[in-house]
C-alpha cells in the first residue's frame, strides 16, 4: 500500500506544495510572525522531500530489503508525515485549517501500514499531538500581533474565523476527541486483528503436528510393512541353509544368492528411510546451482556408462546463491533424475535440464523427459511416501523430494501426460530458511 498508494499521492501533494510555495502565495499574512513561519515551513518541505526520497527508493527496493527496514521505515515516514502536517496546518489556520481531516486520513493509514499494535498506537498519539501543538503555536503567533492590524489585513468575511482561532476551546475539543476516537478505535480492531492472527496460526500449528503425528504413524507401519518381507524371506532361506548343513547337503547357492538380494533391498531401504527422515540435520551452505546440478547429473548418468539418453541442458549465466544443505539440494535432484532414467530405460530418449532464474529471484529447475508418462489418476499419489509403481520401488524417493523442496519454502510439482513425457519443476526461494516446528 505505501508502494503503490501513498507514494503516488504523496508526489501529486509535494507538487502542489511546491507551486503554491514558489509561484501563488496562498497564506494569507505578510506579518513578521507569519513570515517566520511560512519561510520555515518552506525549509521544512525540502527537509519532507528528501526524507520521502529516500524512503521511497527503500520502498520500490522492498524485496531484496530486510523486512525489519521496511517497517522502520515506514514507521519513520509516518511520523515524518504527522510533523509537516502539522506544519501546513500552522500556516493554514491552525485549528480551523481544512487540514485537520488529513489528520484522520493519516491515523487511518497508520492502521494499515504499522502492524504492530503498541507501535501504531504511540504514532497516532504523536500525530495527535502533532495537531494540537500546531494550533498552539498558530494562536501563540496571533496574539503577537496588533489586532487592529491584523483586521485590517483580513476581508471581512475572515474576521470571524480569525476570532474563532483565538477563542478555540469548543472547536477544539470536537476536534480532538475525533482524533482519538479514531486512533483507539484503529488500535482495537488491529488488537483484534492480531488476536485472530494468532488463533489462524495457533489453528494451522495445531493440525500441522496432528498431519505430522499421522505421518509419522503411517511411516512407522510402512516401514515395518516393508522391511518384514525381505526379513522373512532371508529367514526362509536361513532355515533351508541349517537344514540342508544339519542333513549334510551341499548349500545351494541359490539360497545365499536370495539373502545377499535381500539384504541389499533391505539396505536401500533404510538408506531412503534415513534421508527421508532426517531433513534438518547438517549445516547449510552456498551452494552453485550449476556445479550441483552437473554433480547430480554425473552420478545418475556417469561417463563411463553409456545409457541410450541424450541430455540437453539450459542453465541461466548467472544465479543468486541457494542457501540449503548440500545433500537435500543432492538427494532431491538425484531422486527426480533417476525417475527420469528409469522412465527411459531399455527404449532411450531425450532429457531436458533447465534452470533460470525468476522474477521474483526463485531458482526454477525443470527436468523433462519424453518417456511414457504418468496416468493423470496417479500423478496426484506419486509424491505419498511408499507409493510406487515400479516393481524394485521402495515409494520414498519423490516424497524425499517434495519434503526436502518444502523445508526451504520451495515448491515442486509435475506435469505429464501419457506418450509424451514428464516434466518435474521444482522451485527454490533464493533467500530461503528452513521452515521448523516452533517448540511447544
Amino acid at each position: 500500500m505505501e508502494r503503490d498508494i501513498i507514494l503516488p499521492l504523496k508526489a501529486a501533494g509535494i507538487a502542489m506544495l511546491f507551486y503554491s510555495f514558489y509561484f501563488t502565495p496562498w497564506i494569507g499574512l505578510e506579518l513578521s510572525a507569519w513570515e517566520i513561519a511560512v519561510g520555515s515551513t518552506q525549509y521544512f518541505f525540502w527537509l519532507y522531500v528528501g526524507v520521502n526520497l529516500l524512503v521511497a527508493g527503500m520502498l520500490l527496493a522492498m524485496q531484496r530489503l530486510p523486512l525489519a527496514l521496511i517497517e522502520w521505515a515506514v514507521f519513520t515516514i509516518s511520523l515524518v508525515d504527522g510533523i509537516f502536517l502539522s506544519a501546513l496546518t500552522l500556516v493554514s489556520g491552525g485549528y480551523d485549517s481544512i487540514l485537520y481531516w488529513l489528520f484522520l486520513g493519516l491515523i487511518v493509514r497508520s492502521a494499515i501500514s504499522v502492524p504492530r499494535a503498541t507501535s501504531q498506537l504511540m504514532l497516532n498519539l504523536t500525530i495527535s499531538a502533532c495537531y494540537v501543538l500546531a494550533g498552539v503555536i498558530e494562536i501563540g503567533a496571533l496574539k503577537t500581533l496588533d489586532q487592529k492590524d491584523v483586521a485590517e489585513l483580513l476581508d471581512p468575511t475572515e474576521r470571524p474565523l480569525m476570532e474563532l482561532s483565538m477563542n478555540p476551546t469548543e472547536h477544539l475539543v470536537l476536534r480532538l476527541a475525533l482524533l482519538l476516537t479514531m486512533t483507539l478505535c484503529c488500535y482495537a480492531v488491529q488488537v483484534l486483528l492480531e488476536r485472530h492472527r494468532q488463533s489462524v496460526e495457533q489453528a494451522r500449528e495445531f493440525d500441522l503436528r496432528e498431519s505430522q503425528l499421522r505421518s509419522a504413524g503411517r511411516l512407522a507401519a510402512e516401514f515395518a510393512h516393508q522391511i518384514k518381507n525381505p526379513l522373512a524371506i532371508i529367514n526362509n532361506a536361513a532355515f533351508s541353509l541349517q537344514r540342508a548343513v544339519k542333513e549334510g547337503k551341499a548349500i545351494a547357492a541359490e539360497q545365499i544368492r536370495i539373502i545377499q538380494e535381500e539384504v541389499e533391498r533391505s539396505d536401500r531401504i533404510i538408506t531412503q528411510i534415513m534421508g527421508y527422515a532426517q531433513l534438518s540435520e547438517g549445516r547449510v551452505e552456498k551452494l552453485s546451482v550449476t556445479e550441483e546440478l552437473e554433480r547430480a547429473i554425473n552420478h545418475v548418468f556417469p561417463p563411463a556408462v553409456r545409457y541410450p539418453i541424450q541430455i540437453h541442458r539450459d542453465y541461466a549465466a548467472s544465479f543468486p546463491p541457494l542457501l540449503m544443505q548440500r545433500r537435500h539440494f543432492f538427494d532431491t535432484v538425484l531422486n527426480v533424475l533417476q525417475n527420469a532414467r528409469d522412465a527411459l530405460e531399455g527404449k532411450g530418449g531425450n532429457l531436458f535440464v533447465n534452470a533460470h532464474c525468476t522474477a521474483a529471484y526463485a531458482i526454477e529447475i525443470s527436468i523433462r523427459d519424453d518417456g511414457p508418462g504418468i496416468p493423470a489418476d496417479k500423478q496426484g499419489n506419486i509424491f505419498e511416501a511408499y507409493y510406487t509403481t515400479k516393481e524394485k520401488g521402495t515409494g520414498l524417493g519423490l516424497a524425499t523430494v517434495k519434503h526436502n523442496v518444502e523445508l526451504y519454502g520451495g515448491e515442486v510439482r509435475v506435469e505429464s501426460e501419457l506418450g509424451k513425457g514428464t516434466r518435474f519443476v521444482l522451485l527454490f526461494p533464493a533467500r530461503t530458511l528452513i521452515r521448523l516446528a516452533k517448540p511447544t
